[in-house]
């Protein structure tokens, strides 16, 4: 007998999903064949389900490292012929460890929203790490979420939102982007352009740059 899958709803995913569409549709390319896109923690899978029909060309491979979520993923994304069963992946491993064996240099963009904040630096580091060696040489990491610019938490409300965060788990917080840019050129990964969004949150475009 198996179990009834589970469909989470988060409310700042369907608040957040149609403005960072808005932006993907200026970086991803619609018409291109082929082309491969790696969603490092799906959460509920409502960004992919809501994704994944604009762009019926791009193979979406979703992953999520809670196990609850999977089923979540796949009941958003029943019938859409474009994105792949989703995986259980820890993004603080090396890609090599994960269940599904991905050959590097084999996606033309990781995208990843609202991971940094709400996981141990360990986690930020890793998708660094294994976007700089599952990105095909130009290939896009985009990320999404509040970040910290300079040492400066802003407004006030992200302020708030950065001690909440911390109280639930030390190894929490919103990140600066300095560090993150540190960490993103250590693994062959530049910044690109950072692009404000609502509600005080970013949108991060990096580059995979081979010498």
């Amino acid at each position: 007998m198996t179990s009834e899958k589970k469909k989470f709803t988060y409310p700042a995913a369907d608040r957040n999903k149609e403005p960072i569409l808005q932006v993907l549709k200026q970086y991803i390319d619609a018409e291109a064949c082929d082309q491969k896109l790696l969603e490092i923690s799906s959460g509920s899978g409502q960004h992919v389900a809501h994704f994944a029909p604009h762009f019926p060309k791009l193979a979406f491979y979703p992953s999520e490292y809670d196990q609850r979520l999977l089923g979540s993923i796949e009941v958003y994304t029943e019938g859409m012929s474009n994105v792949r069963p989703p995986c259980r992946i820890d993004v603080s491993e090396d890609h090599e460890q994960w269940p599904e064996k991905f050959p590097e240099s084999s996606f033309d963009y990781v995208y990843n929203c609202n991971l940094f904040h709400v996981s141990p630096w360990k986690c930020s580091v890793g998708v660094f790490r294994n976007a700089g060696k599952l990105l095909k040489a130009d290939g896009l990491l985009i990320t999404y979420g509040a970040l910290a610019i300079d040492g400066v938490i802003a407004p006030e409300s992200n302020v708030t939102f950065d001690e909440n965060i911390r109280s639930q788990d030390p190894e929490w917080g919103i990140r600066d982007l300095a560090d993150l840019s540190k960490v993103a050129k250590e693994h062959g990964i530049e910044l690109q352009k950072v692009i404000d969004m609502p509600a005080n949150n970013k949108i991060v475009i990096w580059k995979k740059v081979v010498e």
